[in-house]
């Protein structure tokens, strides 16, 4: 018997690019076994190196996720569907909830009549609804391409109280997807841009600016004014923050993940149906999970996304419909398809399970393993060149091989002139196209990537290769400002 297996977008270039594999054998683990031999580089993404199944992966058959079956050696039927489920760098099914907020003592003017007539001809919302839209409080943690339609969205639905927590400025990089934002607002601080943005459509919300990092000193005091939280995040530590805070306060946490073409959204709400914890107990190792900035993503995309996320805090308010608690929605943009998981809370979760081990928030770096030895891609100093000396370098016609080891459609971007490019992915089936005798300097967009570069060759014996600090990014701001960025 064949199996489909479906591979997300972020674990595609571990797989040959393919979108799905077919693979024979009876039962997952055997399904598994197979992939993981066809394609060992996407091995370690699938098990530890004692075999068990990683923690940061969800492995559902059809929509049941695999931890709640048996065993790997269920027997699987003709026609099932084996999806990989990764963390993206994002309980019981609840129908009707109680509202979050009762709506009662609020009135509305006669201008937020007229202007949320819309609302009010609907009977799911109504004048009681609109009150309580009017009376409740939202936070949004993020002002960049999840927290932009969120924000505007949420404003213009009535949502009385806004809060945003950023601390970056816009860059022209943003403006793809970050819709709140425009190019007069390049240079300025997210929070000024978004505030305006939010009061032009409308005047009668109250936004509150919180420009600092949430971390875990100041998440609590963040959040607890606040009757839910909407997470727009694009990274793991916060959003564990973000998760452990939420069940710790006892605040339902809309969250939204997105990578290339590919989105997730859910509700975690620990006093109702499972957390995030329960989801992925464990995140990804740094750097297995590309970033949107190396990886990329539509422009679309987090709106889509977002949308959706608004669109469940609006109904947590309203107490109306269908919540996705206890259920994982997965978009795929490039198939225009959307698939749903079941979700269930996990009786063992650290944080919202029957023996919590965690009662208050943590290190979330050190959780993630950011700034520990597991983050280490790491090249000694004297296999770092900064672009300056490269540039000398260059200047003097020193024999020197470039090796680019970003992807083919970043090369159409921009290239160092006189660079071989040579994929990371490839670089292990294509190792012997290098000159052992020669210097060589590996770079990328911003220097990650060719770090693991430098890091492999320097394991297979290359003792003359080097990593350029910074990548053609650093080449672009401090050499040649001409060079497009991205």
């Amino acid at each position: 018997m064949v199996i489909e297996v479906q591979i997300p977008t972020a674990l595609r270039s571990y797989a040959g690019g393919q979108e799905s594999l077919h693979i024979p054998g009876n039962t997952v683990d055997a399904i598994l076994q197979g992939v993981a031999s066809d394609f060992p580089d996407l091995k370690p993404h699938l098990f530890s190196k004692d075999g068990s199944l990683r923690n940061f992966v969800n492995i559902y058959v059809n929509d049941d996720d695999v931890r709640y079956l048996q065993n790997r050696d269920t027997e699987l039927r003709e026609g099932d569907v084996i999806t990989i489920v990764p963390a993206v760098a994002g309980g019981t099914e609840v129908g009707i909830l109680d509202a979050i907020v009762t709506g009662q003592g609020i009135e509305l003017s006669n201008e937020e009549i007229e202007r949320y007539s819309r609302h009010l001809i609907m009977p799911e919302v109504g004048i009681a609804g609109q009150r309580k839209l009017k009376q409740a409080s939202i936070l949004c943690i993020g002002t960049g391409g999840l927290g932009s339609p969120l924000a505007l969205y949420l404003s213009a639905a009535g949502v009385g109280r806004i809060g945003l927590v950023d601390f970056d400025v816009v860059d022209h990089t943003n403006l793809q997807r970050q819709i709140i934002h425009g190019t007069g607002d390049v240079g300025r601080p997210k929070l000024d841009s978004a505030r305006e943005s939010i009061t032009e459509i409308n005047p009668h919300v109250q936004v509150d600016t919180h420009e600092t990092m949430i971390t875990s000193d100041n998440a609590m005091e963040l959040v607890k004014p606040y009757d839910i939280v909407v997470d727009g995040t694009d990274n793991f530590p916060t959003r564990y923050l973000v998760n452990d805070t939420s069940v710790l306060l006892g605040k339902p946490n809309v969250y939204g993940s997105i990578f290339r073409f590919e989105g997730q959204a859910s509700v975690f709400w620990a006093e109702k149906g499972p957390c995030y914890r329960c989801l992925y107990p464990e995140p990804p190792p740094p750097g297995l999970v590309p970033s949107c900035a190396e990886g990329g993503v539509l422009g679309i995309l987090p709106g889509i996304i977002g949308i959706i996320q608004a669109t469940e805090a609006v109904k947590l308010i309203l107490g109306a419909g269908n919540s996705l608690m206890g259920r994982l929605l997965l978009f795929d943009a490039l198939g225009m398809k959307f698939r749903e998981m079941k979700l269930r809370k996990d009786p063992d979760c650290p944080i919202c399970g029957n023996n919590p081990t965690i009662r208050d928030l943590i290190d979330y770096e050190h959780f993630c393993g950011i700034g520990t030895e597991a983050d280490q891609i790491m090249v000694h100093k004297n296999q770092e060149i900064g672009v300056d000396e490269l540039k000398r370098s260059i200047d003097r016609s020193d024999d020197i091989f470039l090796l680019d080891v970003r992807e083919p459609h970043e090369a159409e971007i921009c290239q160092l002139d006189g660079s071989t490019l040579i994929p990371l992915g490839q670089l292990q089936a294509r190792v012997g196209e290098l000159d052992r005798d020669r210097d060589i300097v590996a770079y990328c967009r911003s220097g990650a990537r060719s770090g693991k570069a430098v890091k492999f060759l320097g394991e297979a014996g290359f003792a003359r290769v080097r990593n350029l600090v910074g990548g053609i990014l650093a080449w672009s701001d401090h050499i040649d400002p001409s060079m497009p960025k991205y």
